[in-house]
């Protein structure tokens, strides 16, 4: 795979569309940054994911990406994501290619709006989990959100004594649900069938 090429045509598919920003002018939610990290191994394309801790506030156990909500030092969004990358999992900053930003979305239980931003990520990686905050690490294939072969399903999902309805990815036992489920969505809806085309050039 030319790796050059993959992070060329997601960086030009993020730039030339029309981004959805939800705005929060009487400012109901609080506001989080997200890394959606991509990463080659072996030749294929995966976004790195977390499994959260119990002990975390917010999102018990569920599979998230790096991130967290916006402190006051932070002087953007993308910092925010880059930090919380750092402190969760030991990536720095300036390892990391910011390729563009995703849709911003919603969490279903949480009231945040999270602004998630696409990063390469060069790998293996000598990655420091922060074991208060991730269980482990996980490289879920791009080609499991492939809306054209799996795609997401939509379940009832019971968390925390309560039932959501939540389009899900399931990936080695483990559910991808809610926000994450939705912004890999984005993602592939965006670019995933010409990342398959340029693999399939492989």
């Amino acid at each position: 795979m030319n790796t050059s090429k993959c992070m060329a045509l997601i960086r030009e598919s993020l730039i030339v569309r029309s981004r959805n920003s939800i705005r929060d002018e009487k400012q109901l939610y609080e506001h989080a940054g997200v890394l959606v990290p991509i990463i080659e191994e072996e030749g294929v394309l995966s976004v790195l994911l977390t499994k959260r801790t119990d002990m975390v506030e917010h999102h018990k156990g569920q599979i998230s990406f790096p991130g967290g909500s916006v402190d006051e030092e932070d002087g953007s969004i993308r910092e925010t994501a880059l930090r919380e990358a750092q402190e969760e999992i030991g990536l720095q900053r300036k390892d990391v290619e910011i390729l563009g930003r995703l849709d911003d979305t919603l969490t279903l239980m949480s009231n945040f709006i999270v602004h998630p931003f696409v990063g390469f990520v060069p790998y293996p990686y000598n990655f420091s989990i922060n074991r208060t905050e991730v269980e482990r690490l996980i490289n879920v294939p791009l080609s499991v959100f492939n809306t054209k072969s799996s795609g997401p399903k939509r379940n009832s999902v019971e968390f925390e004594g309560m039932t959501y309805q939540s389009q899900s990815y399931s990936y080695n036992g483990d559910l991808i649900w809610g926000a994450t489920a939705r912004i890999m969505q984005n993602f592939m809806n965006i670019i995933g069938n010409k990342l398959l085309l340029l693999e399939g050039k492989k």
